[in-house]
């Protein structure tokens, strides 16, 4: 049975040069209607956290998460997924330093703007502010990283600096603690402290 995961799979193989093929076949198989592009897997976890905390099956309303493996990469996704390409509607989470990026990139593909949310620096910096720092740390110690976390605060690098800004940058200091991360603050959020970007986001597959 194939499967949301496998397109997301195809898509990837085709922005690497594949044929686009199996993607199309697969879109049409599984009704898929949005592609919803981030940039990376981190922002991914982070989206499908929220997706699962609020009892969406973003799957089963014919919603692909993409992550595209950084901000360039936004037109070549928009040309694939969007009316250039499957004609699928397009949205998405944009770094505020990125946005040329992605506005050169959809204006290409003749996609709206109006589908993507802009975070001030990125989602982990609107993570971090949201839950505040203390929580964050919490967070931290309770996955078992308080050793790692009070050996960073001792790199001269980090003296002097805001907590906001060290927590940002600890969180992507080792593979896949940016992912793992992205789920756990997600789940350690309040119902009013979702990121504004995050939360317009999901009100926006609706």
């Amino acid at each position: 049975m194939a499967d949301m995961r496998a397109f997301r799979d195809e898509v990837s193989a085709w922005a690497a040069g594949g044929s686009g093929t199996s993607a199309s076949d697969l879109a049409k198989r599984l009704g898929v209607r949005t592609a919803v592009l981030l940039e990376g897997p981190s922002d991914l976890a982070a989206v499908e956290a929220l997706a699962a905390r609020r009892g969406r099956d973003l799957a089963g309303e014919g919603v692909c998460v993409v992550s595209m493996g950084g901000a360039m990469s936004v037109a070549r996704y928009a040309d694939l997924l969007g009316p250039p390409g499957l004609g699928l509607r397009l949205t998405g989470l944009c770094d505020e330093r990125e946005r040329p990026f992605y506005d050169r990139g959809l204006d290409r593909a003749g996609a709206p703007r109006q589908g993507f949310f802009v975070c001030l620096s990125d989602l982990e910096d609107e993570l971090v502010r949201a839950l505040g720092t203390a929580t964050v740390e919490e967070v931290v110690r309770a996955e078992g990283d308080l050793r790692a976390w009070q050996t960073f605060l001792h790199q001269p690098a980090q003296h002097g600096r805001p907590r906001q800004q060290q927590l940002r940058r600890f969180l992507g200091t080792k593979k896949g603690r940016k992912i793992r991360y992205g789920r756990l603050l997600v789940e350690a959020l309040g119902p009013a402290q979702v990121p504004a970007p995050l939360d317009d986001l999901l009100t926006s597959l609706d």
